[in-house]
């Protein structure tokens, strides 16, 4: 199997000799991850940026490695919907599969995160509605909406994402932080 950067670099007619001069990066590092080293920090960003691609271009993905991974970020996020309507367990449950599997990076946290997230939010919404239930002298119908609602809504993130997983390998909702 041909290396990522071997491939860009024939593809754009380039040396390694060039590459390395246009990176700075030494023409036996370049050898060593065309022959199968993946390359990390500085270096893979000095690659890409010489040879004008993404970084991710020039990592090495095996297919069988993320459908493994695709297939665990499903699962992760879709044990979450059996427990939409017992908050505590929509965060435990998907917490101890990622434990199990031991797949500790930015997708699964992101999935915790959510559910975290929308846990919190689902009380406050949940607790608003109360008061505004006995201030505005509301029948008990207007809470079981409200909890209708924040279970329908968290069902829908959840299906939302593993639609998302499932064509892309990423999430459609996301945070800028994680709270894990």
């Amino acid at each position: 199997m041909m290396s990522k950067l071997k491939e860009v670099r024939e593809d754009l007619n380039i040396t390694q000799e060039e590459l390395a001069e246009k990176s700075g990066v030494s023409a036996r590092t370049i050898q060593r991850i065309e022959a199968g080293t993946e390359p990390k920090g500085y270096t893979l960003k000095s690659l890409a940026k010489a040879l004008g691609v993404e970084e991710k271009t020039l990592l090495t993905e095996n297919e069988e490695t993320r459908k493994v991974d695709i297939d665990v970020y499903k699962l992760i996020n879709l044990s979450a919907l059996p427990f939409t309507v017992v908050p505590p367990l929509n965060i435990i449950v998907p917490l101890l599969i990622m434990f199990i599997k031991k797949e500790f990076n930015a997708i699964t946290k992101q999935l915790i995160t959510i559910q975290i997230f929308w846990t919190i939010i689902a009380f406050i919404v949940f607790m608003v509605s109360s008061f505004l239930k006995n201030w505005l002298n509301l029948n008990n119908k207007f809470i079981l909406i409200v909890m209708a609602l924040l279970v329908l809504s968290n069902l829908f993130i959840v299906i939302r994402n593993a639609i998302e997983i499932d064509k892309e390998g990423k999430l459609y909702f996301q945070f800028k932080f994680s709270i894990i």
